[in-house]
């Protein structure tokens, strides 16, 4: 079970004071740009035992009269109808849907900045259903040569071409559904366009990841590396910062190569630049609401071993590269673990050994590992949740919560008029019966009460899981890895 490690309530406290003083040192007006989740960043809740996933929305509740937030999305992500694989939905659903939330807590979202624009019916359709639901959109283009040919960027061909954003609040939140939408351009060009209206705007950067007041090779930095392998992120020593104070404060690779054109365009956009590193254009204090490093180091630790697999996992699907995960095995190794380190995998892998049926292993809040094996009536997900579910109730384990008069009808349905290939009940499906049972049948009433519990748990699959499975265990939060292996080939 992991310790609280992290002071979530410490750290809001410093992150609102830490912009709020960012915002008077400019005085008219700060675009911030905002990385990372604003309701779901469940890999800082996972590497910051106590850190809340949405400690990033809570901060800005406490700023909202203040707060305007922009959305920029890259219309070729509209085009290729790119997904946020975390949660499934395309990147303009993902517009929609953090308008709607953002909206729903009291923060004002402003407009939504179509970047890269490039006219197309799918573009155009979006545009319309934001306009009229009342939502402002702008354009903003590709520049060639950006960020190098300075010159053109701070041009009537360059900056100058986009869309002038209007806000009204001191401080504008420039965020996205996803990396690549513009985010840094947007501000720049905000920048721009104030300046050519005598509004010294000022700019800041907000990144949880990596923590700049972190060691380099600390494993909740290493933990970050683990999760872009992918993007090939690099954590390194902010050599601007050294040169300036020196101090080692910590960025990646991206931040500190594009750095010197940066401070020339603030430069030619301000007159100077008020920054003298990367490190100084941010306004994390993530890093002061750690307040058990041992507990972050062993939760990190854990994630590290869990992006390995999802590597894997991309990787056999074509979606990463053998690079990709190679990296991430070397992350794994400079921290000293391997995929034992992982508890719930071994009784996955042993199980499947002893079955040579799908399994799944679950590592309950409280340590307890428990598994289940697909059968005729269930998958495997399913039957190791049930299995969960009754250790968590301390029912006994050879007690069919659900018996087969119940499951049998409901296949035959899957089958016959459904025409399911898999006539097997899946997690949810296995949730539903025993929620119904739960009026007539007190021990499935009191399985279905242990529910909420199992929040924070770990599994591990045999094989990669359905889709239908795997959302539904990540809706109850339960954190999983798989074997990258389709269910087909295990099944041979």
């Amino acid at each position: 079970m992991k310790k609280l490690a992290f002071d979530n309530a410490h750290y809001l406290k410093v992150q609102r004071e830490n912009i709020n003083k960012r915002i008077a040192t400019f005085g008219d007006k700060l675009y911030l740009e905002f990385g990372g989740k604003l309701f779901d960043d469940l890999h800082a809740a996972r590497v910051l035992p106590g850190f809340h996933s949405d400690a990033k929305l809570q901060m800005l509740l406490g700023l909202k009269d203040k707060t305007e937030i922009v959305i920029t999305v890259n219309t070729g992500d509209i085009i290729s109808n790119k997904f946020r694989n975390d949660i499934g939905i395309s990147y303009q659903d993902e517009v929609v849907r953090l308008i709607g939330l953002l909206t729903g807590v009291g923060l004002y979202v402003g407009s939504v900045v179509l970047s890269f624009y490039q006219p197309n019916p799918i573009v155009e359709v979006f545009e319309q259903k934001l306009n009229k639901s009342g939502v402002k959109t702008y354009h903003h283009y590709k520049i060639n040569g950006y960020p190098h040919n300075i010159p053109l960027i701070l041009s009537d061909d360059g900056l100058g071409k986009n869309d002038y954003i209007e806000t009204t609040k001191p401080l504008v939140v420039i965020t996205a559904p996803g990396p690549g939408s513009g985010k840094m351009a947007t501000c720049l060009s905000q920048l721009y366009h104030e300046n050519i209206r005598g509004v010294r705007a000022g700019y800041a950067k907000y990144e949880t990841f990596p923590v700049w007041n972190l060691p380099l090779m600390h494993p909740v930095n290493l933990a970050y590396e683990a999760a872009t392998v992918d993007l090939a992120d690099v954590n390194m020593i902010d050599p601007f910062h050294l040169e300036k104070y020196g101090k080692v404060a910590i960025n990646y690779n991206r931040d500190v190569e594009v750095f010197p054109l940066l401070r020339s365009i603030f430069e030619k956009i301000w007159g100077d630049c008020p920054y003298f590193s990367p490190t100084d254009m941010g306004v994390n204090m993530v890093g002061f609401g750690i307040k058990h490093d041992e507990g972050t180091c062993e939760a990190s630790k854990q994630e590290i071993v869990r992006r390995y697999y999802q590597a894997l996992k991309n990787n056999y699907l074509g979606k990463f590269s053998d690079a990709a995960v190679e990296k991430a095995k070397l992350v794994m190794n400079q921290v000293g673990v391997d995929t034992s380190y992982r508890k719930c995998v071994a009784p996955c892998l042993k199980k499947y050994e002893e079955t040579n049926l799908p399994v799944v292993s679950i590592q309950l809040p409280n340590g307890k590992i428990v598994t289940g094996k697909k059968s005729e009536l269930l998958t495997a997900p399913a039957a190791a949740l049930i299995n969960a579910l009754k250790a968590l109730a301390k029912i006994d384990d050879s007690y069919d919560l659900i018996s087969s008069n119940l499951i049998t009808p409901i296949r035959d349905l899957k089958v016959n008029d459904l025409h399911h290939r898999n006539p097997s009940l899946h997690v949810e499906e296995v949730l539903i019966i025993l929620a119904l049972q739960a009026s007539s049948n007190q021990l499935c009433e009191l399985a279905i009460a242990q529910v909420g519990k199992i929040k924070g748990a770990q599994a591990h699959a045999s094989n990669i899981m359905a889709d239908v499975d795997l959302s539904t265990y990540k809706k109850l939060g339960i954190d999983v890895t798989e074997e990258p292996i389709s269910y087909a080939n295990l099944a041979k």
